[in-house]
């Protein structure tokens, strides 16, 4: 895409004012989650900051280190909005890293059983569907309990739950991109195989592969929050927002909401902005979708 293409998809984004502030929305949470080791009182990964005295303290209080927690702390004595930046910090690299090996994997099956066929694509396609038959928080609850506790564990169990909707997509798009003369063309030549897939295939596929893309950094980190709530994501040691909201779930009913409200909110904001910019680029993309 060109930078005339650019411009002119840009233009057309920027017709919708709801996508545009759910893309600010999304910056601003990336710039903050970025930055958040120098806008933040506290570094909730340093236990020698932690102080169990602060512990579930209202929002406004001043902390025994002297600064204010301005949205409360949680049961560890955690300044909130510190944990809540770092836990940002967790769920978008989850998101983002879970989603760029899902879409590799998947998206090179997807096309290598589109160009190939035959016994490859049957033997791929069928694998993918019978994955896409069971609902992938299952298929990921299942693999967190085999893999055990820790951010490597937990992208393996995302990629493994995630891949088989990046195969589908690719194989549907590169299908059709399969029976186009240029393709042809490109397959009575000395080229590889490997090389009209790679050269050819997979950069025409990319369009679906985006939207697909962006749908699903959204559920990776759903899923990541879901995990780590259940206690089967990252370990307690690590303030993810799913740990973020367990650890104040317990205290609700005494009054001490702001321990999961505040890390629900920032994620529900994060997930619904994400998921109104993947809207947008989808209707744009195939204007046959649009609503």
């Amino acid at each position: 895409m060109n930078a005339e293409a650019l411009r002119a998809f840009w233009d057309e984004f920027s017709e919708s004012r709801i996508s545009v502030a759910a893309l600010a929305v999304v910056l601003a949470i990336v710039a903050a989650a970025v930055c958040a080791p120098l806008i933040t009182p506290q570094d909730p990964y340093d236990l020698g900051n932690l102080s169990l005295s602060d512990a579930r303290r209202p929002p406004g209080f001043v902390g025994s280190k002297g600064y204010a927690h301005v949205l409360g702390t949680d049961a560890q004595g955690r300044d909130l909005y510190s944990a809540i930046l770092y836990g940002l910090r967790i769920s978008l690299q989850m998101g983002l890293v879970a989603g760029a090996i899902a879409l590799s994997i998947g998206g090179t099956l997807g096309i290598v059983a589109a160009y190939f066929g035959g016994r490859i694509e049957t033997l791929i396609m069928r694998i993918v569907d019978l994955q896409l038959s069971f609902p992938a928080i299952l298929l990921a609850l299942v693999l967190a309990a085999l893999l055990g506790q820790g951010k490597t564990q937990l992208v393996s169990a995302l990629v493994a739950a995630q891949y088989a909707y990046f195969a589908r997509t690719a194989f549907g798009a590169a299908s059709a991109e399969r029976r186009k003369d240029y393709v042809e063309a490109a397959a009575a030549t000395p080229l590889s195989g490997s090389r009209i897939v790679f050269r050819h295939l997979l950069p025409n596929s990319l369009p679906p592969l985006i939207v697909v893309a962006t749908v699903q950094v959204a559920n990776a980190i759903s899923l990541e929050a879901t995990l780590s709530f259940l206690g089967l994501g990252l370990p307690p040691t690590e303030p993810s927002l799913g740990m973020l909201i367990a650890n104040g779930f317990q205290y609700m009913m005494s009054g001490r909401y702001w321990i999961s409200v505040y890390p629900g909110i920032a994620l529900i904001i994060l997930i619904v902005a994400i998921n109104l910019v993947g809207d947008q680029i989808r209707d744009q993309l195939n204007p046959r979708l649009r609503r």
